[in-house]
C-alpha cells in the first residue's frame, strides 16, 4: 500500500540528516494477525495478517504486505527479496523462512542472512546439534561470546559458539553460508531457572561478524517483536480493536506503526505516558502535523511537556 511508502519515506528523508553508521543495515521480517479480524463470515471483514520488513534500529518498516486466507508468509517472500529492500542489508527472519530458497534469493538480492535452525529442517538441526554436541577432534575454529543482564528480577545469561567448519558441508544445499552457530539462553528468576538452546546459520563470515556480532543480531531480531508487535497489542491496543471492514484495518496498523516509528524518532522511551499527555494536551499533538518534524526533533520533555502534577508521580496519571 502507498501509505506506508509515503510516510515511511518521509521518516527516512527526516533521519538523513543524523543517520547514525549502520543503522540502516539490519531489517527484521515477521507477520502478525489483527485478531479483530477473525472468526468473521462476511466477504469484506476477512482475517487480516500482516508481513512486514521492519529496520530494528531505526522502527522504521520498509515494506508491508497482506497474506491471503489461503496463504502463508513464505509464499510472499519473493516480493521482499529484491535489490531494492535486500542489497547490503542484513535479514533476519524466524524458523519458518529457513529454506533453501530463502537463503537463494537473500544472496542473489545483494543482501546476507541470519536464520535459525528448528523443527521445520529437522536435518539441518540435527546436523548442527550433534557438531556443536561432539565437535571434530581437528576443529581449529569455535569462537564464543558471553552476555550477562541483569534487571526486570531475572539474571539473563547469553553463550554464543560460532564456527565455519561446516560450510563446505551445508553449502550443497544452504547457499553462502559461512558460519554456523549456537546460542545457548540461560534465564535465572528467584525459584526458577530455564535454559533454551537454539542453533543457526548465517551467509555473514567471521571478519564480517564475529560471536559478538552475532549475538546483538539476534537480540535485535526480536526488537520487531518487542517495539512493534508487543507495543501495537498492548499500548495502542490492537488486539481489542474491532475495526475489521475492507481495509480499514491495514490502513489502521500503518498509521499505529508511523505514530511508533515517530515516537522513536524523537526518542520517547515511554510511549503510553506520552499518548496520555497528548490525550491530555492535544495543542501537543498538532505540533507533530503542523511543524517540520526537523524543527521539533527535541528532548522528549522539551517535546511533550508533561503536566507538573503527572511528573511528581513519574509521569503516570494518579489513580
Amino acid at each position: 500500500m502507498q501509505l506506508n511508502e509515503v510516510l515511511m519515506d518521509l521518516l527516512t528523508r527526516v533521519r538523513a540528516s543524523a543517520r547514525e553508521e549502520g543503522e540502516q543495515q539490519h531489517v527484521a521480517r515477521d507477520g502478525k494477525t489483527w485478531h479483530g479480524t477473525l472468526g468473521h463470515l462476511a466477504e469484506d471483514q476477512q482475517k487480516m495478517h500482516q508481513v512486514s520488513l521492519y529496520e530494528t534500529r531505526t522502527g522504521v518498516v520498509l515494506k508491508e504486505q497482506i497474506v491471503g486466507e489461503k496463504e502463508n508468509e513464505v509464499s510472499r517472500v519473493e516480493e521482499f527479496l529484491t535489490r531494492q529492500w535486500m542489497k547490503g542489508r542484513i535479514i533476519s527472519a524466524d524458523a519458518m523462512h529457513t529454506q533453501q530458497a530463502f537463503c537463494l534469493g537473500v544472496t542473489l538480492a545483494g543482501g546476507d542472512y541470519v536464520l535459525f535452525a528448528k523443527g521445520n529442517q529437522p536435518s539441518l538441526r540435527e546436523d548442527l546439534h550433534l557438531f556443536f554436541r561432539e565437535p571434530p577432534v581437528d576443529c581449529r575454529d569455535w569462537r564464543t561470546a558471553h552476555t550477562c543482564d541483569n534487571g526486570h528480577g531475572r539474571l539473563e545469561l547469553r553463550e554464543l559458539v560460532a564456527s565455519t567448519e561446516l560450510n563446505e558441508w551445508l553449502a550443497r544445499s544452504w547457499h553462502g553460508v559461512a558460519q554456523v552457530f549456537r546460542l545457548r539462553r540461560r534465564v535465572c528468576k528467584p525459584l526458577v531457572c530455564t535454559q533454551e538452546i537454539v542453533y543457526g546459520l548465517t551467509s555473514l563470515t567471521a571478519a564480517q561478524a564475529g560471536p559478538q556480532r552475532l549475538l546483538e543480531l539476534i537480540r535485535d531480531h526480536w526488537a520487531m517483536e518487542n517495539r512493534l508487535h508487543w507495543r501495537r497489542d498492548v499500548t495502542l491496543q490492537e488486539d481489542a480493536c474491532q475495526v475489521r471492514k475492507g481495509i480499514a484495518p491495514r490502513v489502521l496498523a500503518i498509521l499505529n506503526r508511523f505514530l511508533l516509528a515517530l515516537f522513536d524518532w524523537l526518542g520517547v522511551t515511554n510511549v503510553a505516558s506520552h499518548m496520555r499527555a497528548l490525550a491530555a494536551r492535544p495543542i501537543l499533538a498538532l505540533r507533530l502535523f503542523l511543524c517540520s518534524l526537523e524543527r521539533i526533533k527535541l528532548p522528549c520533555r522539551q517535546l511533550f511537556p508533561l503536566p507538573h502534577r503527572l511528573q511528581r508521580n513519574g509521569g503516570s496519571s494518579p489513580g
